[in-house]
């Protein structure tokens, strides 16, 4: 296998230089390699969503290097860190943040255009994924329609319309209730097996994260176990 994510080295601090800085990241150390699906366990608090949104490209290292699909990325421009998290990376939060005006099918569809995509391949692309997760039957209905299982599935989708190599999530069934999480992580793990992705998940769930291929925990900024 080859490394799909590595941090070496990676610190972030928050108001440098002040009495108040707060060390979120200190010297992270983390590689994933293609296919790998792991969990991040850690406190509220301890830096996960820093080492998701860093991961990712949405915030910068005060130091350390970050290589994504085998690019380094120090020194790129906000363009091609850009260009980069379009074509690579895929999110999914606590939250589903679709787009209230749009139907299931058009907030899947409409990432797709963005990079490109025709509209009878989005729309292709779109329906087969909302199928692999049990809502197409939905994909004419707005998010206000749909259950709470639902409408993450569909954030699920659209974070995968792209087909990136790396998926990140943040708490991706927290605010689900237990029987319902349960639902949407299996329905979230097939579609990542099948689709053959890299994932680094943060979950509070220890029973799911004992579902992936190794968990990582984080703590007071520091990579404690990589089991």
């Amino acid at each position: 296998m080859s490394e799909m994510l590595s941090l070496s080295g990676v610190t972030k601090a928050y108001a440098r230089g002040k009495p108040s800085e707060v060390n979120v990241l200190q010297g992270i150390d983390l590689m994933l390699q293609k296919g790998e699906v792991v969990g991040l366990v850690a406190p509220s608090g301890a830096g996960k969503s820093t080492l998701l949104h860093i991961s990712g490209l949405l915030d910068v290292a005060d130091a350390g290097d970050i290589r994504v699909a085998g690019e380094e990325t120090r020194g790129l421009s906000d363009r091609k860190r850009t260009a980069l998290r379009r074509q690579a990376i895929g999110f999914i939060y606590q939250f589903h943040h679709l787009l209230p005006e749009f139907t299931a099918l058009e907030n899947v569809v409409l990432p797709q255009l963005a990079n490109g995509v025709s509209q009878q391949d989005a729309e292709a692309r779109a329906l087969k994924l909302l199928d692999k997760v049990g809502v197409a039957a939905r994909a004419g209905h707005r998010p206000a329609q749909l259950s709470g299982g639902e409408q993450q599935r569909v954030a699920f989708c659209r974070a995968l319309a792209n087909k990136p190599l790396l998926l990140l999530a943040d708490e991706p069934t927290g605010n689900l209730d237990p029987a319902t999480s349960d639902v949407v992580f299996a329905a979230l793990m097939e579609v990542v097996r099948e689709e053959g992705l890299t994932a680094l998940i943060a979950t509070h769930n220890m029973e799911l994260a004992g579902r992936m291929d190794r968990v990582v925990r984080l703590d007071q900024g520091r990579v404690l176990d990589k089991s």
